[in-house]
């Protein structure tokens, strides 16, 4: 009886040590389970890391277009700029011709007045020279009539 009695003991001894051995088992396993969870979480972390990343990247990308089209509105702008500067030019220097050509048109009108000046003083010389040709006939014919007057 003490016999059979210390191997139902032993038995029992026995399957303590199985259940144990299958808690240590079904304890491993949690432990796994919780690393594969870990591990899933990381690999989350990894994936929400990667996103934010791209999401920088893509930030960067507009900052780097938003700078593209602010340089060629700043380019634009110069463009306007040149062409209003360039026609400023174009507008001086058409002014500048109207008023050398009015120069010149007034040149013109000073040289004819000046000539019709030397005509009018060229007709007055040519009035003098008959006034004292009229001036010497009528001394010739005053000698004339002294001689005759003379004579007789």
């Amino acid at each position: 009886l003490q016999e059979k009695d210390g191997a139902s003991e032993r038995e029992r001894e026995r399957e303590r040590e199985r259940e144990r051995e299958r808690e240590r088992e079904r304890e491993r396993e949690r432990e796994r389970e919780r690393e594969r969870e870990r591990e899933r979480e990381r690999e989350r972390e990894r994936e929400r890391e990667r996103e934010r990343e791209r999401e920088k990247e893509r930030e960067r990308e507009r900052e780097r277009e938003r700078e593209r089209e602010r340089e060629r509105e700043r380019e634009r702008v110069r463009e306007r700029e040149g062409e209003r500067e360039r026609e400023s030019e174009r507008e001086r220097e058409r002014k500048r011709e109207r008023e050398g050509e009015r120069e010149r048109e007034r040149e013109r009108e000073r040289e004819i007045e000046r000539e019709r000046e030397r005509e009018r003083e060229r007709e007055r010389e040519r009035e003098r020279e008959r006034e004292r040709e009229r001036e010497r006939e009528r001394e010739r014919e005053r000698e004339h009539e002294r001689e005759k007057a003379t004579s007789n």
